[in-house]
Parts: C-alpha cells; structure tokens; sequence
C-alpha cells in the first residue's frame, strides 16, 4: 500500500480527484480503488514545547531564567491534532511505500517530514520516502506530478533550513518577549511587550516614518513656467531647469528656495524668444506586467479595493481550496512554466465563463504571444498565481472573491497581449539664457493597457504605469524642429512648499516589506535582501501585520497605519539591532544557505544563541518609557469571552504573568502561535 501524505486535508482531496474511482471515504482518510491511502495532516501536527516543558519554574516569567536554550530540543503534539496524528501513524506503520505530498516550500517540507520521523519508522523505510510537488490544484497538473516523484532525501536541506527557522524563532521570539515584557511591568504597563525577528523591524519602520513626519519642517519652493505661443498660435508649457550657477540657492534635491531668483527669471523671460535648441522623440514599448505573487496581489488589491493584506490571503485562499479557480496562492514567483504556456486557450475559456465582464478581453487574446513570464529559470516551488481552467458560477463567489479572481485573471490575460506603445517627446528651450524642458507622452497603441480600467491605471502596485501620470507631462506638443523661434508669449512664479513622507498604508506597507532593501544603508545587507523575499514571507507577511494591530502597536487612521504610543516606546527601548530589517536578512542568508548546502545548521545556531545572551543582557538594563498602562480592560473582556487567560490569570497578572497556552502564544514572537493575542 502507497500512503500520500498531504498538508492539508484539501490538498488530499485534490490529490485523490486524480485517481480513478471508485474511493471509499474513511476517518482521516481516502482509500483508492487499488488499495493506496491518501491522507493528511493539519498543518503542523507537532509544535515546539513549551518553555516549562522543559522546566516546570519555567511556566512563571522571571528575569533570572532568561535566556532560555534547551540542551535537547522537544516537540508535542497539538492538543486539537492528536486523532488526526494517530490515524496518520498507524497508516504510516501499515504502508509498504510513503510519499511525502507537503506544499512545495520550506515548512510544507518540514510539517511531513516531522510527523514521519515522529512515528519511529525504520531508517530503510524513511530514506525510501517519495516527494510528490504540487502547485496547481488541477487533476491534469496533479497527474504530471505524479509521474514525477523524487526522492524525499533531497529535500533534506529544506527541512533543515526550516527547523532552524523555527527553533530560531522560538529562542528569538520568546526569550526577547519575556524579557521585554517583565521591564514593561517595572514602568506600569500590563500588556505583552511581543518581539520577534520580523514583526519588531516592521514595527520599526512605521515608527520611524511616523517619526520623519513628525519632525518634518516644510519648506518653500519656486517653480517657473513658460508658456510658449507658436507661429501658428499653438501654446504649451514649459518648465525652467536651474544652471549650476543656482546651486548656492538649491535645496539637496535640486529645488530652488530663493524667491527673488525665480522671480527675477519669471519677469526676465515674458515676452522674449524662445528657441527650440533641442528635441528628441522616442517610440517606447511596455510588456504586460508579470502574473501575481502574493505580494504584488496584495498591495494592487489594497490600492485598487482597499483590502488588507490578510482579506487578501484568506480570500485566496478561498479561490484556491475550495473555488479551485486559481493556483496556489502563497506565491513569491510572478514565472510561469513553458508547458502552462499550452493551457492558455482553456483558462481564457474559463475566465470568460466565470467572469462575462472579462469576456471580451478573453475574446481578445493572441494565443501566439507568449510574454517574458513563461521562464522555467524563474520557477521553483511555486509558480506565479493564474486562474485555473476550472469554471463555477459567479453567484458563488463572495464580492471579495470576484474582485481578486477579476484581477488575478485581468493579470494572466495581458501575458496574451501585445506591447503597450507610446512616443515620448523632449523638447529644451533657451530663452533670455535660461533653459526651459517641454515633455509629452503620446499613446500609439493600447495593447495590454486596453484590459485596465481607467480608474486602475494610476497606483498599480507593478511599477509599470511610473511616470504617466507625472504633472510635468503634456498629452501632446505642437509640432516643433530645432532652431525654430518661438515667442515666450506669459510667465507663472509658481510657490510650492516641499511634503513629509506619507504615512504607511495597507498597499505601501506592503510594498515596504517586499521592498525593504530600500531601507537600508548598509551595501552588503542592502545586496542580501535585494536577493532575498524581503522583510517575511508570502505567507506569513498578512499574519505578522494583524499581529502588531492586535498587540495594539498599530493603529488605523482612516486609510493610514500609524504607531500607538506602545508601539513607539517599544522600538525605543529595543537596541536598534532588534528594530531594523538587518538581523533578518542575516538569518536568511543563513537559512538559503542551509538549503543550498552551503551551511550547516549548527553553524547557524551556535552564533545566534551567543547574540541572545548579549541581547538579554542589554534588555536587564532597560525600564521602557512612555508605555501607557497596557491593556487591561481589554484583556479581561477576552478572557470573559474565554479566548484568552482566564480571569484569575488577569488578576494576578503582576504575579504569575501569562501562563499555560496563553504564555506560549504571547511569548512566539513571529512563529504561528503568536497570531492571538494575550
């Protein structure tokens, strides 16, 4: 018997659609017509113990057992998945063959490869597992991979990697959270003071932008516009450009600050020639933006409908399990396989069914073109987020549903049309010696652009509209040669005063983190994270968001996301190390080199483990400030409400602050257990 051994019991499913029938449903289980099971796990079975695991004294938070680094690592079984496990080990122990069919990624590899070690197999039956990989929740695309299983030993080094993620974490996450909140309480605050490697970085940026807007001093800038009249009495406007001999009265981005500068050019230039002493006109093509990761889907969705990060994904995940309408939704590829390339006809079939107002851009396609986005180089576990060659009824979907399923299959059908074609035209003038810049941009085919609504061509999270919509753009200039004399026929001072950053919204935040080499000085750690998913993961990048709104260190302003005042002492007390995206993109060197086989695990750890001692240390000194007195009310309304510590917990928080599962999931930092909140 052939047991399949799946994350999730939808990907079990989906598997067993693959196999001819009949199939007998069992407990835990699909039995096939040949005799082979398919079961699965959900999600992790095991979890990291508990700190009083380890030591019964652990399960109180005080200072003087901090650090905290198990000798011997330990896992348990999750309370809510020990019937699951059972069924999983028994059939694991029946099964004359095992394929591992975890997601393709780092902890799909390690949630399965825990469970098979846990059940205590023989070494000859456990280096002869299979891995099956699937991306694409289609039968057809299920039947290919199952012709090409590997061997499960080669992806050791992913699980590998993996492990150390996670008990790197742990050690990060609980023992700085621990050691954080205990001097929280020494200033008066009763909430969780959370740190982790991904979450505090984060934090950090929001407050130091907060910060840059708060200190922001605005200041004055002058601009001059010329409008020119042509002999045929055609006018356009042009903007005057600063010689080198400005310099002295320019601010660090070439921006003119002295008034009577420009108004003395302002009056020099009205009524004088103007000769066009050079033009230059180029004919540009765009290519169609490339397929959704899970990023660039949410940051468009945020800008487009307003969505958070995790609407988004919980919503996909929708689309993606239960719809089956799209491909796997926790991308970070924005690539497509050469051979998807072939399906083309059916998925604009179905977008077509399943979305009639896309009808006529499906209608559209050239089924010939085939954009930069098929590049088998680019793909690896994952490939970009496309709709499926499944079809369903509109009605089905939630009003989320469609709008991400509407742009996700918007997406897929531009790699089907052609170049989005426009000239761009420079002209430079000089009049009475000043130098004055006239630009257009003129549209010369639609292409792909003919799919975008109006609305959405401004503030696409893609980078591909940059620069169309710049004010200093004119539709169109009359038609001009060099050396032709042209009359400066008015002129216009214009008083602009210079902005402070914006504030972070659900989009920039989002494109921050995927973007986060953008934040960083340091050239090496810059080059890191440029070659690396940027600051989290698909996956986990929503979670992390939530998580700092929870613990009430973000708050929304309308469409703004600000720091609270806990938020902002937090970042203040940490040592800057712990707030910046730096630490972080170490790590993932580290874990990429592990896959890679280029490190070792405990080559990882053993420095790690030296920094936290350092770490904790430092925090010993520290008394927060500026905290507030945290969050009491709250937390009593949630543990009335039995999601949280019971009430004799709350009240004795000072103490026996946060114990049994609330403790854990507090003191997680960035792991999955620290979604909730104390």
């Amino acid at each position: 018997m052939i047991l399949y051994i799946a994350e999730k019991p939808s990907m079990g499913r989906a598997i067993a659609a693959a196999f001819p029938k009949p199939q007998s449903r069992e407990n835990g289980c699909i039995r096939l017509a040949n005799g082979d099971v398919i079961s699965w796990c959900i999600g992790h079975l095991l979890e990291q113990a508990e700190p009083q695991d380890y030591n019964p004294d652990y399960k109180r938070w005080q200072a003087n057992h901090l650090p905290i680094i198990p000798e011997q690592w330990q896992l348990k079984i999750r309370k809510s998945a020990q019937a699951q496990l059972t069924i999983l080990q028994k059939l694991i122990k029946q099964a004359d063959e095992l394929v591992h069919a975890g997601d393709p990624d780092r902890e799909g590899q390690l949630l399965v490869d825990e469970v098979i070690a846990w059940s205590n197999i023989t070494a000859a039956k456990r280096n002869a597992v299979k891995r099956l990989l699937i991306n694409d929740l289609n039968s057809s695309a299920i039947r290919q991979a199952l012709k090409q299983l590997q061997p499960n030993q080669n992806f050791v080094p992913l699980s590998t990697s993996a492990l150390a993620r996670s008990r790197a974490d742990w050690l990060y996450g609980l023992n700085m959270t621990r050691a954080y909140t205990l001097r929280g309480q020494h200033a008066g605050y009763q909430g969780v003071l959370s740190v982790g490697r991904v979450q505090t970085p984060l934090l950090g940026l929001v407050v130091r932008r907060d910060l840059a807007i708060s200190d922001f001093s605005s200041t004055a800038y002058y601009q001059v516009q010329a409008e020119i009249t042509t002999p045929a009495a055609e006018t356009f406007t042009a903007q005057w450009q600063p010689s080198s001999a400005c310099e002295p009265y320019q601010d660090s981005e070439g921006r003119v600050i002295l008034q009577a500068l420009a108004a003395k050019v302002q009056q020099a230039i009205k009524g004088q020639p103007a000769e066009v002493i050079s033009l230059q006109k180029q004919h540009k093509k765009q290519s169609a933006p490339l397929p959704y990761s899970l990023s660039a889907l949410q940051i468009d969705a945020a800008r487009a409908f307003g969505l958070t990060a995790q609407q988004v994904l919980d919503s996909c995940q929708q689309l993606y399990e239960r719809h089956k309408l799209i491909t796997y939704p926790r991308s970070d590829c924005r690539y497509l396989p050469q051979a998807h390339h072939n399906e083309g006809a059916k998925i604009s079939q179905a977008i077509a069914s399943n979305m009639p107002a896309l009808a006529p851009a499906a209608a559209g396609v050239n089924l010939q073109l085939k954009s930069k986005a098929w590049d088998d180089t680019k793909v690896e576990a994952h490939h970009a987020i496309i709709p499926t060659a499944k079809t369903s009824a509109a009605q089905r979907l939630s009003a989320t549903e469609q709008k991400l399923y509407s742009l996700i299959a918007r997406q897929y059908l531009m790699q089907f049309y052609p170049a989005h074609c426009f000239t761009d035209t420079r002209v430079e003038l000089r009049i009475a010696g000043g130098c004055f810049v006239a630009k257009a941009r003129q549209q010369t085919a639609a292409g792909w652009k003919a799919l975008l609504p109006k609305a959405a061509e401004a503030g696409r999270g893609d980078g591909v509209t940059a620069g169309v919509n710049d004010p200093a753009l004119l539709p169109v200039l009359p038609a001009l040669k060099v050396g032709q004399l042209l009359r400066c026929s008015n002129s216009l001072l214009q008083e602009k005063q210079t902005q402070p950053p914006a504030p972070f919204t659900d989009a920039s935040l989002l494109s921050a983190m995927t973007g986060i080499a953008r934040y960083v000085q340091d050239p090496q750690i810059k080059r890191i994270l440029k070659d690396t998913d940027g600051l989290g993961t698909e996956a986990t990048r929503s979670g992390i968001i939530e998580l700092l709104f929870k613990r009430q260190f973000l708050q929304r302003e309308g469409k703004q996301i600000r720091a609270t005042a806990a938020g902002k002492a937090l970042i203040a007390a940490l040592p800057a190390e712990a707030s910046l995206p730096d630490m972080t993109a170490r790590w993932e060197a580290g874990l990429n080199a592990i896959c890679q086989r280029e490190q070792s695990y405990q080559a990882f750890m053993q420095p790690l483990t030296e920094n936290l001692q350092q770490l904790i240390s430092q925090a010993k000194q520290v008394v927060p400030q500026g905290l507030g007195n945290g969050q009491q009310k709250k937390w009593r309304r949630k543990a009335n409400n039995k999601r949280t510590a019971s009430k004799a917990a709350v009240d004795g928080l000072a103490k026996r602050p946060y114990r049994g599962k609330a403790n854990k999931k507090a003191a997680a930092g960035d792991t999955g257990a620290a979604a909730e909140t104390v």
